[in-house]
């Protein structure tokens, strides 16, 4: 699993800038949401193009035949 890091940058007029890294698709809204209540309101979302990107996932699909001996 690679590494998830979220960065704040806290200006001197209290606005906090908030990035997500290493994450993929929405799991960034999901690893945000708890800090993003206490910290107040959310006043702009910026979806970077990791967001829009699909989870890599690996699948099989392998059929077994059964191979009976003629005898």
């Amino acid at each position: 699993m690679a590494q998830q890091t979220i960065k704040f940058i806290i200006r001197q007029d209290g606005t906090v800038t908030e990035e997500v890294m290493g994450v993929v698709g929405t799991d960034c809204e999901n690893l945000t949401k708890t800090i993003e209540e206490r910290l107040g309101v959310v006043e702009r979302v910026e979806h970077k193009a990791e967001y829009y990107e699909q989870k890599q996932t690996t699948q099989e699909d392998v059929s077994l035949h059964m191979h009976q001996d003629k005898n």
